[in-house]
């Protein structure tokens, strides 16, 4: 069933796209939000449990990390409905039809996501050169090898903290989604005197109070292991790594993963989404009320993004880790000032300030929002 309806305002979408093929399998969705600063950046993500629904929530969410991080790039998503896991030579023939199916899409740029990785960037940017997050050997900055979401992440949990008075110094960190992006999170973060306390990964998790070993775990996780086969620790599960006391508390895996029926099981001081969507609204919005410092997704995870759109021009890698520190430590201050001094949670602070950015952006077009980029 189709939804495409549920999500329409006067930002967007621009442009929904369904992809059938039943020869290959294939079964993905494109929703470009808004291009109205540029042609839009966004991440393929594969799972089996995707939806429509979830692709165009996911868009949006580009669009104002897009826009809040002062890109020239407008938002979009795409989804493709499988394991992941499958066969790679199953997953490159879908992922390259995919991509040559929106050979002619040219406001979408692709990028990894859950479920995707440099290696699919790579295939796809073969298929039409239209790509980042490439390999180093494709001019690409490997974003998640080098865990510049996680860098990001890490920053703003730097400047949040200061509004909660918390010392990241022997602070208590919780990892929902020891992936990509947590593993790098908790690796950035422990340098900073922070230290892991649980994490859990799709299959389970550790728990240690004295603190776990970051290194062994990464280690595990680049073999193919599970963190609830760590040798050190005690196993939980992936629901109860959310009563695990700490500091500072980053969901870094699937959308909605706190919401009404378990956000008052939440220990923490500080909440940093590495994810996208990780919160429901009313959910974030309880937080608040107990005065859990939130930073909303499309603020505290832009580091991916922002190495993405570097990438793009051409820059080092060196000179994009630093756009990421200084833009996500600057727009985290200012949104932060703005919900303290207005009274407004974190994310009406970013909210606001990202959507007076589009709508500056809409205003300087030709034909406002349904003007494709040239």
């Amino acid at each position: 069933m189709r939804d495409d309806q549920d999500f329409t305002d006067d930002l967007g979408p621009w442009k929904v796209i369904h992809l059938h093929e039943p020869e290959s399998g294939l079964k993905a969705a494109l929703v470009v939000d808004n291009v109205a600063a540029g042609p839009s950046i966004g991440g393929l993500r594969m799972a089996v449990d995707v939806s429509v629904r979830e692709c165009f929530r996911l868009a949006r969410a580009m669009t104002l990390k897009n826009a809040a991080a002062g890109l020239p790039h407008g938002g979009g998503k795409s989804v493709l409905f499988g394991d992941p896991r499958m066969p790679k030579e199953q997953k490159e023939r879908l992922i390259r039809t995919m991509a040559s199916s929106l050979r002619g899409e040219e406001a979408y740029i692709f990028g990894p996501d859950m479920g995707t990785n440099e290696e699919c960037m790579a295939w796809v940017h073969d298929e039409i050169g239209r790509a980042v997050g490439l390999p180093r050997e494709l001019g690409g900055i490997p974003l998640d090898e080098l865990g510049a979401t996680g860098w990001g992440l890490c920053h703003a949990a730097e400047v949040a903290a200061r509004f909660c008075a918390l010392d990241l110094a022997g602070a208590r960190v919780v990892v929902q989604g020891f992936g990509s992006v947590g593993m790098h999170a908790a690796r950035f973060l422990a340098e900073q005197g922070a230290r892991l306390v649980a994490a859990t990964d799709s299959k389970g998790g550790i728990e240690d109070a004295s603190g776990l070993d970051i290194d062994a775990l990464i280690a595990l996780k680049k073999l193919g292991g599970s963190l609830k086969d760590a040798s050190h620790g005690h196993p939980i599960s992936t629901q109860s790594v959310i009563d695990v006391a700490c500091d500072v508390w980053i969901p870094a895996a699937r959308p909605d993963v706190i919401d009404g029926s378990n956000v008052d099981r939440l220990n923490a001081r500080l909440v940093v989404q590495g994810a996208n969507i990780p919160i429901t609204s009313a959910a974030e919005q309880r937080l608040h009320d107990r005065d859990v410092l939130c930073v909303p997704d499309f603020i505290a995870n832009a580091g991916g993004v922002i190495c993405a759109a570097m990438e793009y021009r051409g820059v080092s890698e060196r000179a994009a880790f630093d756009a990421i520190e200084e833009r996500v430590r600057r727009n985290t201050e200012q949104m932060l000032k703005a919900s303290r001094d207005q009274g407004i949670t974190p994310r009406e602070a970013a909210t606001s300030m990202a959507l007076d950015r589009v709508r500056k952006a809409m205003g300087t077009r030709r034909y406002g929002l349904y003007s494709a980029p040239s």
